[in-house]
């Protein structure tokens, strides 16, 4: 599992520091994650191949998280892309980015899928054989969804040596990486768990933006490998957190303690303070794995 940050600071992009949007790889899938001003050029800074973006997660429609998108769908054009492209976010942002390709008579040379979300609960958004991708509810000033990323428990490995001593016919591999119990050559009934090993541990991901306090999450993140959570503020600005309904680190870190998560990565940074390390000492003194997203910084978990 893969993650690029591409921006993580809050509010308006400067010269050295881009608004929210990072690319998630996971499975052979690469999802975009939010899609703040000026991702298409640090998805050209840091060689992501366009073609191989196929899903676009879009948290809210305040703008450091998705004024980049039209322009990305734009370039899409020009590139002469054809396959689907996978948009989710919230209602209205159909309407949003219809309007400006319009106006522009700039329509796609591909499919362009909208999934609008209005739900307040965790819903399932996106499904195949081998990832799964469900909605976390947050509260922020406008209706805003986190993402969980879970890969599908992987198929069983084949004790091979196992497997030959028990004598079970060739044909019958598939159902024991299935997991199911098989018969031998001779008729007995062969226990899949002493003829196989597990498969590789799904790994998990969830993206939380924009949103205060809100320990009703931790259900549905429980146990994650790594957790993003966003960290507007420091708690000497509490009040600011409150009032602008974001979190601050040492609240993301509670989440994270409460979740029982592997890593937690803090983001979205108000760019009042000079620099991050306040934040990862802050979050540290409620929970251990932390780290601190930065523009062009890659995690491999």
């Amino acid at each position: 599992m893969k993650l690029t940050i591409l921006g993580c600071y809050s509010a308006t992009p400067r010269a050295l520091n881009n608004t929210t949007s990072q690319v998630l790889e996971i499975n052979n899938h690469m999802f975009l994650i939010d899609c703040g001003e000026g991702t298409q050029v640090q998805l050209r800074k840091h060689r992501i191949k366009f073609n191989r973006i196929k899903h676009i997660f879009i948290s809210h429609l305040h703008g450091d998280h998705f004024f980049g998108l039209v322009g990305l769908i734009s370039t899409f054009r020009l590139l002469t892309r054809e396959t689907d492209l996978h948009i989710y976010g919230p209602k209205g942002i159909k309407e949003v980015i219809t309007l400006q390709m319009k106006l522009a008579d700039s329509w796609t040379n591909y499919n362009l899928i909208f999934h609008e979300l209005t739900s307040k609960k965790s819903k399932l958004v996106f499904e195949d054989d081998k990832v799964v991708v469900h909605t976390i509810p947050l509260n922020h000033r406008v209706y805003t969804n986190g993402f969980l990323f879970k890969e599908k428990e992987g198929e069983r490995k084949l004790d091979i040596v196992a497997v030959e001593n028990a004598n079970i016919d060739t044909a019958y591999f598939r159902k024991l990486k299935q997991g199911f119990d098989v018969e031998n050559r001779d008729g007995v009934l062969i226990d899949n768990k002493k003829v196989t090993k597990p498969a590789k541990k799904p790994k998990s991901y969830a993206f939380c933006s924009d949103t205060m306090y809100k320990e009703d999450i931790v259900p549905i993140i429980k146990n994650v490998d790594v957790l993003y959570h966003e960290s507007t503020f420091l708690e000497k600005h509490a009040n600011l957190a409150l009032k602008t309904k974001h979190s601050t680190a040492k609240e993301a870190a509670k989440i994270a303690k409460f979740a029982n998560v592997g890593t937690l990565v803090l983001g979205h940074y108000s760019t009042r303070y000079d620099g991050l390390n306040a934040f990862k000492e802050e979050a540290q003194t409620v929970f251990d794995n932390v780290e601190l997203s930065e523009d062009g910084k890659v995690f491999n978990f």
